[in-house]
């Protein structure tokens, strides 16, 4: 088994219902259905130090290519298998890629602005609110090259239907869940949403993954983008 508790590197347990917590770094206290199997549990502020950085490295990229962002983002030392730092890193690469691809947008305002949303989807979304958070991370998105607010029209409209695009690619493939996947399943489906409706054209690669010998959960060859097997 791969590391995943932050602090004794036991495997994680999901709870049925919310229990008072207390992070083991920073001392907070919450209420969440997350802990690793020996009661640690790790807030999702502490679980994300370090994400801030990404701004940096969108505003210096020329990348028009958002799986390329992302997978620099991953790279980075705050960035764990899973986490609710997807949440921002999604967003932030497609950001990045359609400022750089002609898009008309202030990258850094909107940058500020992706992580402030991103960072307000918790851990655990995929499962507990049949929403995961790299596939609303896609809908901020559009939200923000669109200047959606609750009482638009059509940006309205087409924040909430990529949302929904890449939550049904997601509900494709099934769970468990996998951060990386979903990452790469939302960053594509925002790639030609946003062709169509915006027309500005992202770079779209063919996406292997690196990450399945540290997923604990990793469903192999049902995954789309395994190494041996074929992307769709």
């Amino acid at each position: 088994m791969n590391d995943e508790c932050l602090i004794c590197k036991a495997p994680l347990a999901y709870l049925e219902t919310d229990e008072e917590m207390e992070c083991a770094i920073c001392h907070k206290k919450e209420r969440s259905k997350t802990r690793c199997v020996n009661g640690h549990y790790v807030c999702n502020d502490c679980h994300m130090a370090g994400l801030d950085s990404i701004i940096a490295l969108c505003m210096a990229s020329s990348s028009k290519n958002p799986i390329e962002i992302v997978q620099n983002m991953m790279s980075l030392p705050f960035c764990h298998m899973h986490g609710p730092e997807h949440h921002v890193m999604v967003g932030a690469a497609l950001l990045t890629a359609y400022k750089n691809a002609g898009g008309e947008i202030d990258l850094e305002k909107a940058l500020v602005e992706m992580m402030n949303r991103g960072k307000s989807v918790p851990g655990g979304a995929c499962g507990f609110w049949g929403a995961c958070g790299a596939g609303i991370s896609s809908g901020m998105f559009v939200s923000i090259i669109s200047s959606s607010t609750p009482l638009s029209v059509e940006p309205f409209a087409l924040a909430h239907k990529m949302t929904a695009k890449s939550l049904s690619a997601i509900g494709e493939i099934g769970g468990p869940r996998c951060c990386k996947r979903d990452s790469y399943l939302s960053i594509l489906s925002a790639i030609d949403f946003t062709a169509e409706h915006f027309g500005v054209q992202m770079e779209k690669p063919r996406v292997v993954c690196i990450h399945a010998a540290q997923n604990n959960q990793c469903i192999g060859k049902r995954c789309p983008f395994n190494a041996s097997g074929h992307q769709r």
